[in-house]
């Protein structure tokens, strides 16, 4: 896509800090930096979110993840573990509207990056659990 930065960046016509690439995806570091060594893996093939995905594109992108990760993890010895997200729609706040996912490494509790997930346990049972359950399998592809 013409107007896509990260299909720029995927061309090299935008200056980047890539830490792999081959023909399925190119990994490079997020400009903002969330931690040292926040990277982003982003598919060459231009998707907008994991919604366009095939079985194919999802075995081969999600694949390679685990070698970047480990070599995000071994650059440092203080990184304590990771976070691996990827945000899907304007809502689940993703920016770029090129499918990615962030590697942020997490060196501390206090290292400026923080998830919360909040505990909604008290406002279900059986039932409507049950109820989210049979939406969700009844909509499964193939």
């Amino acid at each position: 896509m013409d107007d896509c930065i990260f299909c720029k960046i995927v061309n090299n016509e935008i200056p980047n800090y890539t830490v792999y690439e081959d023909d399925i995806v190119k990994a490079f570091l997020d400009i903002s930096q969330t931690t040292p060594g926040h990277t982003l893996v982003v598919p060459k093939k231009h998707v907008a979110n994991i919604y366009d995905y095939d079985a194919k594109m999802a075995e081969q992108v999600f694949a390679r993840i685990p070698k970047i990760a480990r070599a995000i993890k071994n650059s440092a010895p203080d990184i304590k573990g990771m976070n691996i997200i990827n945000n899907n729609g304007k809502i689940a706040s993703q920016s770029v509207f090129h499918s990615h996912f962030h590697l942020i490494p997490r060196y501390s509790e206090d290292d400026g990056f923080a998830l919360k997930f909040t505990d909604n346990s008290n406002q279900y049972n059986e039932e409507t659990l049950t109820h989210i359950q049979k939406n969700i399998s009844k909509n499964l592809e193939g």
